[in-house]
């Protein structure tokens, strides 16, 4: 239909990226396919913790939609092998916990803008969770 796309949770269909912000479609995660994206919103993370995967040892952050909690991926911290660091910082969605949209109405084009971080804040709860805000 020509419009853009952009994906949402698939438990609250809260709006998390776009099309644009896609760098990959060639991960996997425990559900299957698995996207990494330059900027998601609308999540918060876990705790730091290192976990080997089949490109080697990393440290990630599971990410959880902020809405409904639902599990949505991980957000690569740090890679130790330095053919593998330009994943840092960078957020994988499995395919399977998100809806993909296309974008047909106009009138959404603004949710569809390139994602800018020019300022962020986080916080710890208790349950070991950070909630990223990003204006």
């Amino acid at each position: 239909m020509g419009g853009r796309k952009y994906y949402s949770c698939r438990r609250c269909k809260t709006y998390l990226t776009n099309r644009r912000e896609l760098i990959s479609h060639t991960f996997r995660g425990a559900t299957g396919q698995a996207y990494l994206f330059r900027n998601v919103v609308n999540i918060v993370m876990a705790k730091v913790e290192s976990r080997f995967m089949i490109t080697g040892q990393h440290m990630v952050r599971d990410v959880f939609c902020k809405i409904c909690n639902g599990k949505l991926g991980w957000m690569y911290e740090f890679a130790h092998e330095p053919q593998q660091q330009y994943k840092e910082g960078r957020i994988i969605l499995e395919r399977e916990l998100l809806t993909e949209h296309e974008e047909t109405d106009p009138g959404l084009a603004e949710r569809n803008r390139p994602l800018t971080r020019t300022s962020s804040s986080s916080s710890v709860s208790s349950s070991g969770i950070s909630s990223v805000t990003i204006t």
